[in-house]
Order: C-alpha cells, then sequence, then structure tokens
C-alpha cells in the first residue's frame, strides 16, 4: 500500500489508497468529551461556508511519515487546507502533507495529561509553528494553570494571550485565528463574536432554536389557515344573506304583483 506524500497534486476525491495513522488513546472523561463535541458542534457550522476550513481533533499532529511523537491536541483549526476530507481520512494531520501547520490548537484539561498541556506540549506546539495554542480546563484550574490561557506565536515562540476574568465564573480572551471570543463561562467553553457581541450557539441551543423555529411556523400555519377558513365561512355567510335577501326581495315584488 503506497501513501500519498503531499497534497500538492492533484485533488482527487478517491481516498481508497490512504494509509489511516492509528487512533490516539482516548481519555476517559466525559467533561472532556462534552467540552470536544461542543467546540465542533459550535465551529463547525459557523465555518461551514468554507470548504477549506478544516476542525477536527483527537488525532495525531506530526510533521511527517517518520514522526512518532504522540502529540494528539484535543481541537485542531486549520484555514486554507485543500482538501479537508483527506486529513481526516489520515486520521493525523500530517503536516509535511498539508503543507502547512495548524493556525490553531486546544487541548482540554483532564486528570492524566493537565500538566503536559501547558509545559511540554506548550513547546512542543510552538516548535511545530502553530501560530495559536489554546487550554481550557472546565474544572476552572485544577488539571492546567489557569481555567483558560491562549498564546500567539511570535518570532518562535509564544507570547500569551490577554485573559480578561470578569469574575470566577467568567473569563475570555481573542483569537485572531478564529476572529472569536473564546469564553470559559462556569466550566463550559463558549464562543462569540466581538462585533455583534452574540455568543455561537451550540449544538443544545441550535437544536432547540430549530425546534422553537418548527413550533413558530407550525403555529403561524395554523393560524393563518384558521383565519383563511375564518374568511371563508364569513363569505360564506356573506354569500347566503344575499341569497336569502335575494330570494325575499323576490317574494316581495311576487305578492305585490311585480
Amino acid at each position: 500500500m503506497t501513501t500519498q506524500t503531499t497534497l500538492a497534486q492533484p485533488h482527487s476525491e478517491n481516498y481508497s489508497h490512504i494509509q489511516q495513522l492509528p487512533d490516539p488513546p482516548r481519555e476517559p472523561d466525559m467533561v472532556q468529551r462534552k467540552s470536544l463535541s461542543t467546540m465542533d458542534g459550535t465551529l463547525g457550522p459557523h465555518f461551514a461556508a468554507f470548504d477549506d476550513v478544516l476542525i477536527t481533533g483527537e488525532i495525531y499532529l506530526r510533521t511527517d511519515e517518520e514522526d512518532a511523537r504522540e502529540f494528539a491536541p484535543a481541537f485542531i483549526f486549520a484555514r486554507q487546507v485543500r482538501d479537508p476530507e483527506r486529513v481526516i481520512r489520515r486520521n493525523g494531520y500530517v503536516i509535511s502533507e498539508v503543507c502547512k501547520p495548524p493556525d490553531l490548537v486546544l487541548e482540554v484539561g483532564s486528570r492524566n495529561t493537565g500538566m503536559r498541556d501547558f509545559t511540554i506540549k506548550r513547546e512542543g506546539y510552538a516548535a511545530l509553528g502553530i501560530g495559536e495554542y489554546w487550554r481550557f480546563d472546565p474544572s476552572g484550574g485544577d488539571y492546567h494553570d489557569v481555567p483558560l490561557a491562549g498564546d500567539m506565536l511570535v518570532n518562535g515562540e509564544y507570547v500569551s494571550v490577554e485573559i480578561v476574568a470578569e469574575s470566577d465564573r467568567r473569563h475570555w480572551g481573542y483569537s485572531e485565528t478564529l476572529e472569536l471570543e473564546l469564553w470559559w463561562e462556569e466550566g463550559k467553553l463558549r464562543f462569540r463574536d466581538p462585533e455583534s457581541r452574540e455568543f455561537l450557539l451550540t449544538p443544545e441551543e441550535l437544536a432547540a432554536d430549530r425546534l422553537a423555529t418548527h413550533e413558530r411556523a407550525y403555529a403561524e400555519r395554523e393560524a393563518r389557515e384558521a383565519a383563511e377558513a375564518r374568511v371563508e365561512g364569513e363569505r360564506a355567510e356573506r354569500m347566503a344573506t344575499e341569497a336569502r335577501v335575494a330570494e325575499l326581495e323576490a317574494e316581495l315584488r311576487r305578492l305585490r304583483g311585480e
């Protein structure tokens, strides 16, 4: 089995020859899994119009096929990826194949890997040339050094992104890559548009919004049909009244001998 080594080759949707990388070990942490699901379900719709944006995670991140490092970010974001589906089928982000490092990675704090996230991984991601590195700790800092942290690559080294602590329950920082604010809000990860100041809807909120829209459309249709039935009833009643009046007038003319 051969493996294509560069995405600069002509695009093809035949992925049958791609050699998959193995699955990284999964963290037995339901809070972490929920955070990952929220990221994918929230940012996916937001960037749905861009076919060159890759949103994935929990796959190996390596420089090339010979690289055996164990970096497997919880979340990977990259723009200008010529074939995002190929990276997903590869089950790994191989920088030599994509021809660029990810623009942003994020780690979710867990009991087993928390300290590595803000030490070894921070140094490693900087060395790989990843533009932004974010860390989110649902516990509020028990696994990471802080609830929320971001770093931006400047001259090969990470410089901390300013994090605003509005209260013990709300922290946020701005991502130039996503052009969104990342929020730690009572242990939940949220994304906010800095212009509209509206939070992107989570998968649960999207589902609720779709349901509300469906229920509103159903109620509007029911009201419209009821109004149409009422108008039709009034029209039929008016026509019946006019017919009765015509009958009475005709009977009156008959009695008058007209």
